[in-house]
Protein backbone atom coordinates (compact mmCIF):
# COMPACT_ATOMS: atom_id res chain seq x y z
CA UNK A 1 0.00 0.00 0.00
CA UNK A 2 1.61 3.27 -0.85
CA UNK A 3 1.28 6.47 1.13
CA UNK A 4 -1.81 7.88 -0.56
CA UNK A 5 -3.75 4.85 -0.06
CA UNK A 6 -2.35 5.07 3.37
CA UNK A 7 -3.88 8.36 3.77
CA UNK A 8 -7.02 7.62 1.84
CA UNK A 9 -7.45 5.08 4.53
CA UNK A 10 -6.74 7.53 7.23
CA UNK A 11 -9.02 10.37 5.72
CA UNK A 12 -12.33 8.47 5.47
CA UNK A 13 -11.69 6.43 9.10
CA UNK A 14 -11.54 9.87 10.52
CA UNK A 15 -14.33 11.01 8.68
CA UNK A 16 -16.62 7.77 9.55
CA UNK A 17 -15.44 7.96 13.49
CA UNK A 18 -16.34 11.86 13.69
CA UNK A 19 -19.59 11.35 11.90
CA UNK A 20 -20.25 8.39 14.58
CA UNK A 21 -19.43 10.51 17.59
CA UNK A 22 -21.09 13.52 16.17
CA UNK A 23 -24.77 12.44 18.94
CA UNK A 24 -22.21 13.24 21.54
CA UNK A 25 -21.87 17.10 20.34
CA UNK A 26 -25.92 17.91 19.26
CA UNK A 27 -26.56 15.86 22.82
CA UNK A 28 -24.42 18.40 24.72
CA UNK A 29 -26.65 21.41 23.47
CA UNK A 30 -29.99 19.41 24.07
CA UNK A 31 -31.02 22.69 25.63
CA UNK A 32 -31.24 24.27 22.44
CA UNK A 33 -34.21 23.90 20.43
CA UNK A 34 -33.56 21.34 17.44
CA UNK A 35 -34.67 24.03 15.02
CA UNK A 36 -32.21 26.43 15.98
CA UNK A 37 -29.45 23.68 16.28
CA UNK A 38 -30.45 22.94 12.26
CA UNK A 39 -30.68 27.42 11.77
CA UNK A 40 -27.18 27.19 12.98
CA UNK A 41 -25.67 24.27 11.33
CA UNK A 42 -26.75 25.43 7.98
CA UNK A 43 -25.60 29.50 8.44
CA UNK A 44 -22.01 28.46 9.77
CA UNK A 45 -21.70 25.94 7.44
CA UNK A 46 -22.11 28.30 4.29
CA UNK A 47 -20.24 31.06 6.16
CA UNK A 48 -17.31 28.09 6.34
CA UNK A 49 -17.78 26.48 2.98
CA UNK A 50 -18.13 29.30 1.28
CA UNK A 51 -14.68 30.62 2.58
CA UNK A 52 -12.96 27.55 2.35
CA UNK A 53 -14.11 27.44 -1.61
CA UNK A 54 -13.04 31.02 -2.08
CA UNK A 55 -9.47 30.20 -0.98
CA UNK A 56 -9.05 26.85 -2.50
CA UNK A 57 -11.19 27.94 -6.10
CA UNK A 58 -11.34 31.61 -6.23
CA UNK A 59 -13.73 32.82 -8.86
CA UNK A 60 -14.43 28.85 -10.10
CA UNK A 61 -16.26 29.55 -6.57
CA UNK A 62 -19.29 30.17 -7.79
CA UNK A 63 -19.19 28.44 -11.28
CA UNK A 64 -21.76 25.77 -9.94
CA UNK A 65 -24.35 28.33 -10.12
CA UNK A 66 -23.85 29.04 -13.94
CA UNK A 67 -25.49 25.81 -15.00
CA UNK A 68 -29.21 26.08 -15.11
CA UNK A 69 -30.26 22.86 -14.45
CA UNK A 70 -28.05 22.10 -11.41
CA UNK A 71 -29.27 25.65 -9.86
CA UNK A 72 -32.72 24.05 -10.12
CA UNK A 73 -31.70 20.39 -8.65
CA UNK A 74 -29.48 21.92 -5.67
CA UNK A 75 -33.48 23.35 -4.30
CA UNK A 76 -34.17 20.11 -4.04
CA UNK A 77 -31.30 18.61 -2.65
CA UNK A 78 -31.22 21.61 -0.16
CA UNK A 79 -34.36 20.79 1.02
CA UNK A 80 -33.44 16.96 1.42
CA UNK A 81 -30.52 17.94 3.75
CA UNK A 82 -31.76 20.36 5.84
CA UNK A 83 -34.98 17.53 6.82
CA UNK A 84 -32.24 15.10 6.90
CA UNK A 85 -30.46 17.26 9.57
CA UNK A 86 -33.39 18.36 11.01
CA UNK A 87 -34.89 15.02 11.72
CA UNK A 88 -31.04 13.66 12.96
CA UNK A 89 -30.48 16.76 15.25
CA UNK A 90 -34.16 15.89 16.35
CA UNK A 91 -33.81 12.34 16.77
CA UNK A 92 -30.83 12.11 18.83
CA UNK A 93 -31.80 15.02 21.41
CA UNK A 94 -34.97 13.52 21.90
CA UNK A 95 -33.59 10.00 22.76
CA UNK A 96 -33.88 8.29 19.84
CA UNK A 97 -30.53 7.55 18.75
CA UNK A 98 -30.59 3.93 18.32
CA UNK A 99 -33.22 4.98 15.42
CA UNK A 100 -30.73 7.38 14.11
CA UNK A 101 -27.85 4.48 13.90
CA UNK A 102 -30.80 2.08 12.05
CA UNK A 103 -31.85 5.25 9.57
CA UNK A 104 -27.87 4.90 8.82
CA UNK A 105 -27.48 1.12 8.32
CA UNK A 106 -30.61 1.16 6.28
CA UNK A 107 -29.23 3.90 3.89
CA UNK A 108 -26.94 1.67 2.16
CA UNK A 109 -29.41 -0.80 0.88
CA UNK A 110 -31.72 2.08 0.18
CA UNK A 111 -29.16 3.72 -2.50
CA UNK A 112 -28.85 0.06 -3.85
CA UNK A 113 -32.87 0.24 -4.00
CA UNK A 114 -32.84 3.90 -5.97
CA UNK A 115 -29.82 2.87 -8.07
CA UNK A 116 -32.49 0.12 -9.53
CA UNK A 117 -35.49 2.36 -10.12
CA UNK A 118 -33.88 5.52 -11.41
CA UNK A 119 -30.33 4.00 -12.79
CA UNK A 120 -31.35 1.21 -14.26
CA UNK A 121 -28.72 -0.99 -12.07
CA UNK A 122 -29.17 -4.55 -12.12
CA UNK A 123 -29.10 -6.24 -8.45
CA UNK A 124 -27.38 -9.42 -8.49
CA UNK A 125 -29.05 -12.53 -6.64
CA UNK A 126 -26.73 -11.70 -3.33
CA UNK A 127 -27.83 -7.95 -3.51
CA UNK A 128 -31.70 -9.23 -3.41
CA UNK A 129 -31.29 -11.09 -0.45
CA UNK A 130 -29.40 -8.08 0.97
CA UNK A 131 -32.55 -6.05 -0.08
CA UNK A 132 -35.11 -8.81 1.23
CA UNK A 133 -32.90 -9.06 4.81
CA UNK A 134 -33.31 -5.20 4.95
CA UNK A 135 -36.84 -4.98 4.05
CA UNK A 136 -37.17 -8.18 6.82
CA UNK A 137 -35.56 -5.61 9.38
CA UNK A 138 -37.64 -2.89 9.08
CA UNK A 139 -41.16 -5.21 8.73
CA UNK A 140 -40.45 -6.73 11.56
CA UNK A 141 -39.97 -3.17 14.01
CA UNK A 142 -43.12 -1.82 12.04
CA UNK A 143 -44.91 -5.45 13.32
CA UNK A 144 -43.78 -5.69 16.52
CA UNK A 145 -43.79 -1.91 17.45
CA UNK A 146 -47.14 -1.38 15.29
CA UNK A 147 -45.69 1.46 13.60
CA UNK A 148 -43.26 2.34 10.75
CA UNK A 149 -39.80 3.04 12.35
CA UNK A 150 -40.10 6.80 10.84
CA UNK A 151 -37.42 8.47 12.10
CA UNK A 152 -34.93 5.76 10.30
CA UNK A 153 -36.86 5.38 7.09
CA UNK A 154 -37.17 9.08 6.88
CA UNK A 155 -32.97 9.44 7.51
CA UNK A 156 -32.35 6.63 5.45
CA UNK A 157 -34.76 7.84 2.32
CA UNK A 158 -33.42 11.40 2.57
CA UNK A 159 -30.11 10.69 2.43
CA UNK A 160 -30.72 8.28 -0.17
CA UNK A 161 -32.16 10.61 -2.85
CA UNK A 162 -29.60 13.46 -2.06
CA UNK A 163 -27.06 10.93 -2.65
CA UNK A 164 -28.72 9.97 -5.90
CA UNK A 165 -29.17 13.36 -6.83
CA UNK A 166 -25.68 13.99 -6.28
CA UNK A 167 -24.31 11.06 -8.33
CA UNK A 168 -27.00 11.72 -11.39
CA UNK A 169 -25.80 15.57 -11.80
CA UNK A 170 -22.13 14.82 -10.82
CA UNK A 171 -21.55 17.62 -7.95
CA UNK A 172 -19.08 18.65 -6.37
CA UNK A 173 -19.57 17.69 -2.59
CA UNK A 174 -17.60 20.87 -1.21
CA UNK A 175 -19.14 23.11 -3.57
CA UNK A 176 -22.74 21.87 -4.10
CA UNK A 177 -23.07 21.96 0.07
CA UNK A 178 -21.95 25.72 0.09
CA UNK A 179 -25.06 26.21 -2.74
CA UNK A 180 -27.44 24.00 -0.78
CA UNK A 181 -27.05 25.81 2.44
CA UNK A 182 -26.34 29.40 1.12
CA UNK A 183 -29.61 28.49 -0.82
CA UNK A 184 -31.32 27.86 2.51
CA UNK A 185 -29.24 30.37 4.56
CA UNK A 186 -31.89 33.19 4.71
CA UNK A 187 -34.78 30.97 6.48
CA UNK A 188 -31.93 30.46 8.63
CA UNK A 189 -30.71 33.40 9.96
CA UNK A 190 -34.19 34.36 9.85
CA UNK A 191 -35.33 31.89 12.13
CA UNK A 192 -32.50 32.65 14.18
CA UNK A 193 -32.98 36.16 14.57
CA UNK A 194 -37.20 35.18 14.80
CA UNK A 195 -36.02 32.94 18.36
CA UNK A 196 -33.46 36.42 19.79
CA UNK A 197 -36.61 38.49 19.29
CA UNK A 198 -38.49 36.20 20.97
CA UNK A 199 -36.48 35.31 23.25
CA UNK A 200 -35.86 32.32 23.11
CA UNK A 201 -32.90 31.90 21.41
CA UNK A 202 -30.08 29.86 23.25
CA UNK A 203 -27.77 31.73 21.67
CA UNK A 204 -25.92 34.52 24.50
CA UNK A 205 -28.02 33.20 26.73
CA UNK A 206 -26.94 29.76 27.90
CA UNK A 207 -23.18 30.18 28.35
CA UNK A 208 -20.16 30.81 26.29
CA UNK A 209 -19.69 26.58 26.44
CA UNK A 210 -23.36 26.73 24.26
CA UNK A 211 -22.41 30.02 22.20
CA UNK A 212 -18.93 28.63 20.70
CA UNK A 213 -20.59 24.96 19.82
CA UNK A 214 -23.22 26.44 17.70
CA UNK A 215 -20.76 28.63 16.20
CA UNK A 216 -18.69 26.00 15.47
CA UNK A 217 -21.37 23.73 13.80
CA UNK A 218 -20.55 24.73 10.19
CA UNK A 219 -17.03 23.06 11.17
CA UNK A 220 -18.15 20.16 12.56
CA UNK A 221 -20.52 19.41 9.93
CA UNK A 222 -17.87 20.49 7.22
CA UNK A 223 -14.78 18.65 8.20
CA UNK A 224 -16.05 15.34 7.99
CA UNK A 225 -17.46 15.84 4.79
CA UNK A 226 -13.95 17.20 3.58
CA UNK A 227 -11.98 14.21 4.60
CA UNK A 228 -14.81 11.59 3.42
CA UNK A 229 -14.42 13.13 -0.28
CA UNK A 230 -10.49 13.39 0.09
CA UNK A 231 -10.17 9.98 1.33
CA UNK A 232 -12.47 8.43 -1.13
CA UNK A 233 -10.44 9.36 -4.39
CA UNK A 234 -7.58 7.44 -2.89
CA UNK A 235 -9.06 4.21 -2.04
CA UNK A 236 -11.04 1.24 -3.41
CA UNK A 237 -14.96 1.89 -3.20
CA UNK A 238 -14.90 -1.85 -1.37
CA UNK A 239 -12.74 0.47 1.54
CA UNK A 240 -15.37 3.00 1.31
CA UNK A 241 -18.22 -0.02 1.73
CA UNK A 242 -16.78 -1.42 5.29
CA UNK A 243 -15.97 2.26 6.57
CA UNK A 244 -19.21 3.34 6.01
CA UNK A 245 -20.19 1.01 9.09
CA UNK A 246 -18.08 2.55 11.15
CA UNK A 247 -20.39 5.76 11.46
CA UNK A 248 -23.61 4.13 12.81
CA UNK A 249 -22.13 1.45 15.12
CA UNK A 250 -20.62 4.37 17.00
CA UNK A 251 -24.51 5.98 16.72
CA UNK A 252 -25.70 2.88 18.12
CA UNK A 253 -23.03 2.30 21.19
CA UNK A 254 -23.55 5.99 21.75
CA UNK A 255 -27.49 5.60 22.33
CA UNK A 256 -27.23 2.21 24.11
CA UNK A 257 -24.21 2.85 26.40
CA UNK A 258 -23.86 6.71 26.94
CA UNK A 259 -27.50 7.91 26.44
CA UNK A 260 -29.25 5.15 28.02
CA UNK A 261 -31.49 4.20 25.63
CA UNK A 262 -33.48 0.94 25.14
CA UNK A 263 -32.20 -1.55 23.11
CA UNK A 264 -34.96 -4.15 23.01
CA UNK A 265 -34.92 -7.86 22.01
CA UNK A 266 -37.32 -6.57 19.01
CA UNK A 267 -34.27 -4.14 17.89
CA UNK A 268 -31.84 -7.17 17.98
CA UNK A 269 -33.92 -9.22 15.56
CA UNK A 270 -34.53 -6.31 13.31
CA UNK A 271 -30.84 -5.11 13.48
CA UNK A 272 -29.35 -8.59 13.07
CA UNK A 273 -31.94 -9.24 9.89
CA UNK A 274 -30.56 -5.77 8.67
CA UNK A 275 -26.63 -6.74 9.34
CA UNK A 276 -26.73 -9.32 7.64
CA UNK A 277 -28.21 -8.21 4.36
CA UNK A 278 -25.61 -5.59 4.95
CA UNK A 279 -22.55 -8.58 4.88
CA UNK A 280 -24.37 -9.81 1.84
CA UNK A 281 -24.62 -6.30 0.62
CA UNK A 282 -20.65 -5.50 1.15
CA UNK A 283 -19.52 -9.31 0.23
CA UNK A 284 -21.09 -9.21 -3.33
CA UNK A 285 -19.83 -5.39 -3.94
CA UNK A 286 -16.50 -6.64 -2.86
CA UNK A 287 -16.81 -9.68 -5.18
CA UNK A 288 -18.00 -7.54 -7.76
CA UNK A 289 -15.13 -4.86 -7.40
CA UNK A 290 -12.43 -7.15 -7.87
CA UNK A 291 -14.11 -9.35 -10.82
CA UNK A 292 -13.96 -5.69 -12.32
CA UNK A 293 -10.16 -5.36 -11.62
CA UNK A 294 -9.42 -8.37 -13.33
CA UNK A 295 -11.03 -7.84 -16.35
CA UNK A 296 -9.13 -4.86 -16.79
CA UNK A 297 -6.01 -6.20 -16.18
CA UNK A 298 -7.13 -8.97 -18.68
CA UNK A 299 -7.31 -6.16 -20.91
CA UNK A 300 -4.45 -4.37 -20.50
Amino acid sequence: MDNKQTNGYGQASMAYLLWGVLPLYWKALQEVSSIEILSHRILWSFIFLLGWNLLRKGKETFRIFRDKGKRSIMIVTALLISFNWGIYIWGVNSGHTVDVSLGYFINPLVSVFLGMIFFKERLSPLKWIALVLALMGVGYQTYAYGQLPWIAVCLALSFGLYGMFKKKYAMDSMGSLMGETMLITPLALGTILYLSFKGESGLFTLGATTDIMLLLSGIVTSVPLFLFAEGAKKIPLSAVGFLQYIAPSLMLSIGVFFFGENFTETDAISFTLIWCGLLIYTYAAVRGYRKQRKQKVARV
